[in-house]
């Protein structure tokens, strides 16, 4: 069994590298891990550098958990009993693509590390570890998703970045037209809400109401066919003799 990381030497560091989530309150870590010494060193390090921590001790506990619950980010052992730590990590990533995840490994190899990143890893530290770069870690992972947070809109699996104008469902590149993007964006925005033909006109194409184009069809039927996956169609419903909404009703 692989020991755990020097706790004592590195725990006045960590203390000092901890941090807050906006708002005040401390950010949800959730660890998957199943060395009781590395649980112990990770639950008591992070909680005394201000983190709240949730821990898992097998892949299908801590996969259940990541999808289920709400967290800030994930730190994720690769060898773990019931369900590999790839094999959640791909999960995650495909169910939650702007939540990040560092991964615990006592694989050095280069290959092992690529593989992991492929999968969809934010970051990567090999066993053994220093608490004080985990959690230096964990606060850029933090500030990243925080700065995506603001130039990023979700709604059901589907994600559009503002800056780069890039668009993925479930993780997967869409190439969207420049008004498919605004149209999507605009449903963005208001996910959940039923939105009228002329709302979307007005706001997408900045007409006045014209009941003879029926242009905001044309280019919901252009963005249901880019964003359909096989078994998924888009999650854009037609609301009869109204308009059209993007997920659920809020």
């Amino acid at each position: 069994m692989l020991d755990p990381p020097d706790e004592t030497s590195h725990a006045p560091d960590a203390l000092a590298a901890g941090s807050v989530g906006s708002g005040g309150f401390a950010p949800a870590v959730l660890v998957v891990e199943d060395e009781p010494g590395i649980v112990d060193f990770l639950q008591r390090g992070l909680a005394a550098a201000g983190f709240e921590v949730t821990v898992q001790l097998d892949g299908i506990a801590g996969e259940r958990s990541a999808l289920r619950e709400s967290f800030d980010i994930v730190v994720l052992d690769l060898m773990l009993p019931k369900r590999s730590g790839l094999d959640v990590l791909r999960s995650v990533r495909s169910a939650k693509p702007g939540l990040p995840v560092i991964v615990l490994t006592a694989r050095a190899e280069i290959e092992d590390r690529v593989t992991g990143l492929e999968a969809g890893a934010a970051d990567y530290l090999v066993k053994p570890f220093s608490l004080a770069e985990l959690i230096a870690r964990i606060n850029a992972q933090l500030r990243i998703a925080t700065q995506a947070a603001q130039t990023t809109l979700r709604g059901e699996d589907i994600e559009a970045n503002l800056l780069t104008r890039k668009v993925r469902r479930a993780g997967r590149q869409v190439q969207l037209s420049t008004t498919e993007f605004e149209l999507l964006v605009y449903l963005l925005r208001h996910h959940g809400q039923v939105l009228s033909r002329e709302q979307i006109l007005a706001a997408v194409w900045g007409y006045e109401h014209d009941p003879a184009t029926n242009i905001v069809d044309v280019y919901i039927g252009y963005l249901r066919r880019k964003l359909r996956q096989p078994g998924k169609p888009a999650p854009i419903q037609t609301v009869r003799s109204v308009g059209y909404r993007l997920g659920h009703v809020s």
